[in-house]
């Protein structure tokens, strides 16, 4: 007589049903916990509670050259050549053409540029030439050159910066 085991298909059966349930219930959970932190997400965009916050929105360095009843602003970097330049304001200076797509002018104090990004400058990047020790405010495309280093970029009115003459006054905004 031949023994064999019994199987018991049935609680197989539900074994494996169990785990597919289980499988779902987990799966549906991630799911759902996903959509829960798009939702907090999308809130806090809405909020301003996003990446860039309304309080980080106010700290960002910003500046005005005002040259000929014109006024032009400029977004400055974290650099430090950035922030010493934006330390130095307000400045009443005179600005001068050089080249035929730039003009510039010589703060009193010369900055320093340990963490500035160095410059490939089109119209409208405000930049720090070291050898030098003058600002450049570029009207036309440029490129680098070594000493070059980018202190910000033109937010608006930049159509003024080819005809900036004389004296002009940077300040704060």
């Amino acid at each position: 007589m031949k023994i064999t085991p019994k199987h018991n298909d049935g609680k197989k059966w539900m074994v494996i049903c169990l785990g597919v349930f289980l499988l779902i219930f987990l799966a549906t959970g991630c799911v759902e916990q996903n959509n829960m932190d798009q939702k907090t997400i999308d809130d806090r965009l809405e909020n301003g509670q996003g990446e860039t916050s309304q309080e980080e929105e106010e700290t960002k360095m910003m500046i005005s050259v005002q040259a000929n009843g014109n006024t032009t602003i400029f977004e400055l970097n974290d650099g430090n050549a950035a922030k010493e330049l934006y330390e130095q304001l307000p400045l009443t200076i005179d600005v001068e053409d050089f080249s035929n797509n730039e003009k510039i002018f010589y703060p009193p104090k010369k900055l320093g540029t340990t963490n500035t990004p160095m410059a490939n400058a089109k119209a409208g990047t405000l930049a720090y030439y070291a050898p030098w020790g003058d600002v450049v405010i570029f009207y036309d495309k440029f490129g680098s050159a070594g000493g070059l280093y980018e202190l910000g970029n033109v937010v608006s009115g930049g159509e003024y910066i080819k005809n900036m003459s004389g004296t002009i006054l940077i300040d704060k905004v």
